[in-house]
């Protein structure tokens, strides 16, 4: 689809807006202090939303509509640790790091332990964080391969430019008050989406009718309480599971632990984060409630079999061309099946038939989606091509392109470049700071504060082009968010293990801390590909609680066969 000349005004003026203000605001930051923790003048409203940017990024905004508009409002429970988190990270984390007054959150861990447990932290950080950064990179570019025809290795390296000159012109400062301002954009630019969308749906479905046509095909069901692991997302998982995950992210994460270090004090940093807490999980079900309503407008409206523009065009143009079409027949002949049975769904005496008919059709959908699926991987793999069949992450983009009016397009555009810039800044940021500060800095002679701003800023360049180079080789997990946390989810239980042996264990040393780290993450990665070959099953979620557990055990044993390290108390 071709952009209106209003849409490309819109997307332009954002990003020149985004690089323009970054590259002004990083004027005159000579000291590491104004760089890397932005003067500590952040208030806690600029806090809080910094945070909630660094975390929402493009991904939140492709993936989340499209995972609810696939499997419902269940992915929610994800997000349920996070208040829990919140509290304890106020608590604990921010008075010591206040008191140590740290650039980064590996610095306590050589406080506490010893160098080389502060470097192996903040190298595991690297390799996490530097791979998600690539993904959110490669988030946008999918929107863009979508709007402007461009292949995607082009698109990673043209984004991830953009992306680098803005965060290696800003410091910490830039990139939380821009993130203030792009929050706000995000919010209205939702909004009405949701707006369009329920004005969008038939005369006769009011919203409370659409919540119900949404209900009858399983995509209300918010809370699952049972233990079952086949579930990837259930209550308990994300009350454990996802404690420990976010705990992790905002607790030890330089990415975000560099966005509330910025604070005036140790309050305006503590009501930045509670901030976070109570407006976080709203926000998500906000979200994922604007892909069950498109997918409510997508039982009036007719759907492609498959939302990636680009596998249909592959499988049209190919020897299954009949085959995929004569499932298109049987796919429209099920979509006006459904629209007469949700529109006899206002009769509360058969609503429980009609639901069993709603469900027997949505199979059906599934059957022919699979089949088409199968279709298009045969022709792409005659053409010799990659092409992504999994199309969650193309729903809402589908949506924007085709049902929004010109201007509103170049908006929700800008909504989800803008979240993508953020993100990506903050990790770069991060990933620039920490290598600075725990890595060089510890292993060269001493250099002046200017000496240390370039150092940070050539690293900052240095993880923009990984970055750009992950972002080039990635591959679609079920969805984009998912990708991210799995990745995220693999190390930080580990990162965290090692963060409570510092604050609650004080038996524990660094020898011991050193070896239990590395055999648990050894044993981490081990889990989660035998859970991947299927000859276990641990969801995702359940290796942060599991990393973070064998650490702290492991350690606890191996200390307690070590009686001779000193130990420095802080």
């Amino acid at each position: 689809m071709q952009l209106n000349w209003v849409d490309w005004a819109v997307l332009a003026v954002t990003l020149i807006a985004i690089v323009t203000y970054g590259t002004l605001q990083t004027r005159g930051s000579k000291n590491v202090k104004d760089y890397l923790r932005g003067g500590n003048t952040s208030k806690w409203w600029t806090i809080g939303l910094s945070v909630m940017a660094t975390q929402a990024s493009a991904i939140t905004f492709l993936s989340t509509p499209g995972q609810a508009y696939n499997d419902g409002m269940g992915f929610v429970q994800f997000y349920f640790g996070l208040p829990i988190a919140m509290i304890v990270i106020c608590m604990v984390f921010i008075p010591l790091y206040h008191r140590l007054k740290v650039y980064t959150a590996y610095e306590f861990l050589e406080n506490r332990f010893d160098l080389k447990t502060r470097t192996l932290a903040a190298i595991l950080f690297l390799i996490q964080r530097g791979l998600a950064a690539g993904i959110t990179i490669f988030a946008p570019a999918i929107i863009l391969s979508v709007v402007l025809g461009w292949d995607l290795l082009t698109l990673n390296i043209v984004i991830g430019f953009l992306v680098i000159i803005y965060t290696v012109s800003g410091g910490t400062r830039a990139v939380n008050v821009t993130q203030k301002h792009q929050m706000v954009v995000i919010f209205i630019g939702m909004l009405v989406a949701f707006l369009i969308i329920v004005n969008k749906l038939p005369q006769d479905i009011s919203f409370t009718k659409a919540l119900e046509i949404a209900g009858a095909s399983g995509k209300m069901e918010v809370l699952d309480f049972s233990f079952s692991l086949n579930n990837r997302y259930t209550f308990w998982s994300g009350i454990i599971g996802g404690t420990f995950l976010m705990l992790s992210y905002f607790g030890t994460d330089q990415s975000q632990v560099q966005r509330y270090l910025s604070g005036k004090s140790v309050k305006e940093m503590q009501l930045g984060l509670i901030f976070n807490g109570l407006l976080k999980v709203p926000m998500q079900f906000f979200i994922l409630l604007v892909g069950v309503m498109v997918f409510v407008f997508y039982q009036f409206n007719k759907a492609p079999i498959n939302f990636n523009p680009n596998a249909t065009e592959v499988v049209l143009n190919s020897e299954y061309a009949d085959a995929y079409k004569a499932l298109q027949n049987e796919w429209d002949i099920i979509h006006n099946d459904k629209q007469r049975v949700v529109k006899a769904l206002g009769n509360h005496e058969n609503s429980k038939l009609v639901a069993l008919n709603i469900e027997h059709l949505n199979q059906l959908n599934e059957n022919v989606k699979n089949e088409a699926k199968v279709l298009i991987e045969k022709a792409a793999k005659d053409k010799d091509l990659k092409i992504e069949t999994n199309d969650k992450d193309y729903v809402f983009i589908h949506f924007i392109l085709n049902n929004l009016p010109r201007g509103l397009i170049g908006l929700l555009l800008a909504v989800i470049l803008s979240a993508a810039m953020s993100s990506t800044a903050s990790e770069l940021n991060a990933l620039g700071s920490t290598t600075t500060m725990d890595l060089y800095k510890r292993n060269v002679s001493e250099k002046t504060e200017e000496e240390m701003v370039k150092a940070s800023k050539w690293f900052t360049f240095l993880w923009g082009i990984i970055a750009i180079g992950v972002a080039c080789v990635a591959n679609l997990a079920e969805n984009l968010i998912q990708l991210v946390n799995i990745i995220g989810s693999i190390f930080y239980g580990n990162v965290l293990g090692i963060f409570l042996l510092a604050f609650f264990f004080k038996f524990v040393k660094g020898n011991a801390v050193f070896i239990a780290a590395l055999i648990t993450q050894i044993l981490v990665i081990a889990l989660y590909f035998l859970n991947e070959y299927e000859y276990i099953n641990l969801p995702f979620l359940w290796l942060n609680f599991v990393g973070c557990i064998i650490v702290i055990f492991i350690a606890c044993l191996i200390q307690g066969l070590s009686k001779n390290e000193q130990y420095t108390n802080i």
